[in-house]
């Protein structure tokens, strides 16, 4: 095994007359909770919430009260009044209500106490509860005040945290010299510049990669299905690698795994390579498996989301998160498209695992504080595959560094307030080396200190883009050589095939 270097509103709604006849059907009138996070309020047995078509309980986020009357004038398995339409959401109202109706563009009354104006001090009126009719102010606001460092849309609860980061690369190992000397050798017959190839290998500024076969090995890769053994063979060995080295930094053992999430976009098995790693390493039979193929190089992120989500419900548990990519199997040798020589240049092969816990557990790893994804519209183009008859043809767009240039900032900044931080707070960037343009325009766009993607540059520098599994290589140098401050904030990111982006955010 080879280490990886890497409330009160403006106007108040009328109070619910009922009947002597109301009071014997709903007795049980009471003052609603206060109402939990998120404005919806929680139904007991029995309530029905207007707007659901089953009848069966849920939250309503605002129901108007004035259109709430007799019980038995709702509709049938509709649960409103008949022919009446919920109103629209606070975010979907008509231009110009808030400003006429005194609240923010989030919908929060400016009179709210939240906001330390008028009315500030009395106390947000309770919505009455009617056993069987749920009744929600209109106005009440959706969305809490951000706490710092807290809370928030995303917030995961509880103590989550990255226990471990394992890594194996394969021992094959060549400078970029040696790389682009075989790889003129075989494409010598071919009508193409040379010279070209030979600069945009420069221009990748990867200065040497591991592999997962001997480099004369390839020559025998005649046919995709011959590809796709040695990548099952490979990913075997390097991923148990991974997941062994993870366990044994989190001071777990195989028998302790409870969920084992595998990522990966460059080969296909069934079983998958984590069904094939139970038995190789020890697995429990109960462990639960979630192979996930396609996200490409968001899926390190996204991993440790997805193992985040799990945990949380969860909290015993431990979840190992596996990545390999062993990119040099996918080689094309008939494409000589752009997109396919630079590639030749830029990708190299490798495996890294992620454990994460439980608030349960404990663990010396940062905390897993809230995620979020980002999905960009019409831009399937931007990053992929194209399968063919030989197997996966890269589809890589100039628009990539373009994307990162403009959406990254207004997403970060958007996740982070949400928490109430702001990217001054953030002391470590954990970043997807997806290319020299591409971490350019990340640098540009986050506008990050000077330094602050060393470990990023460095690693692409030393391994080149290992696709999902980069980000995890830079967090595990970040882990072992370069933690930041006990307390002090920290964001991985990482972006993809979709195209999109995956936000971690962690507190050491």
């Amino acid at each position: 095994m080879v280490r990886g270097v890497y409330p009160s509103t403006p106007a108040r709604l009328p109070p619910l007359a009922l009947s002597s006849e109301h009071l014997e059907t709903f007795p049980l009138l009471r003052p609603a909770p206060p109402p939990p996070r998120h404005g919806a309020l929680p139904l007991r047995p029995g309530d029905v919430g207007i707007g659901t078509r089953s009848g069966r309980p849920r939250p309503v986020r605002s129901t108007p009260a004035s259109l709430v009357g007799d019980p038995g004038h709702l509709d049938p398995g509709v649960g409103r009044p008949r022919g009446v339409v919920p109103p629209r959401p606070p975010w979907r109202r008509p231009v110009g209500f808030r400003a006429a109706h005194g609240l923010d563009r989030l919908g929060v009354p400016r009179s709210s106490p939240r906001r330390g104006g008028r009315g500030a001090g009395r106390a947000p009126a309770r919505p009455l509860v009617v056993p069987g009719v749920l009744l929600v102010d209109p106005l009440y606001p959706l969305r809490p005040a951000p706490r710092r460092g807290g809370g928030g849309f995303g917030a995961l609860g509880g103590i989550l945290k990255i226990a471990a980061v394992g890594t194996a690369l394969p021992p094959h190992y060549y400078d970029q010299d040696e790389l682009l000397a075989a790889l003129r050798q075989r494409w010598a017959g071919r009508h193409f510049n040379l010279d070209r190839l030979e600069r945009l290998h420069r221009n990748v500024l990867v200065g040497g990669r591991h592999l997962a076969l001997p480099i004369e090995e390839y020559g025998q890769l005649t046919t995709w299905g011959k590809a796709n053994d040695a990548w099952i063979r490979v990913a075997q060995e390097v991923g148990g690698q991974a997941v062994l080295d993870a366990l044994e930094r989190a001071g777990l053992g195989p028998g302790d795994v409870d969920a084992l999430i595998f990522v990966t976009v460059t080969g296909i098995a069934t079983p998958s390579i984590d069904a094939r790693l139970i038995n190789r390493l020890g697995l429990p039979p109960r462990v639960k498996r979630m192979p996930i193929f396609g996200l490409g190089c968001v899926a390190g992120a996204a991993g440790i989301a997805r193992a985040a989500d799990y945990v949380k419900g969860h909290p015993d548990d431990v979840a190992v998160l596996l990545s390999v990519e062993l990119c040099s199997l996918t080689l094309q040798e008939e494409d000589l498209s752009i997109p396919n020589l630079i590639a030749s240049g830029l990708f190299g092969d490798g495996a890294a695992a992620v454990v994460v816990t439980g608030e349960n557990r404990a663990a010396d790893g940062p905390r897993i504080v809230a995620t979020r994804s980002v999905f960009y519209p019409d831009s399937e183009r931007v990053m992929g595959w194209d399968i063919s008859e030989s197997g996966f043809r890269i589809v890589l767009s100039a628009e990539v560094p373009v994307v990162a240039r403009e959406r990254l900032r207004p997403d970060v900044d958007a996740f982070l307030g949400d928490h109430g931080l702001s990217r001054a707070d953030i002391a470590s960037w954990v970043c997807h080396p997806g290319g020299p343009k591409v971490l350019e325009a990340m640098e540009e766009s986050l506008e990050v200190p000077p330094g602050a993607l060393d470990v990023t540059w460095r690693s692409l520098r030393e391994v080149g883009n290992l696709s999902s599994t980069s980000v995890l290589l830079v967090l595990a140098e970040t882990l072992e050589h370069h933690r930041p401050a006990p307390g002090s904030y920290g964001m991985l990111i990482a972006m993809g095939p979709g195209f999109c982006s995956e936000l971690v955010l962690l507190q050491w």
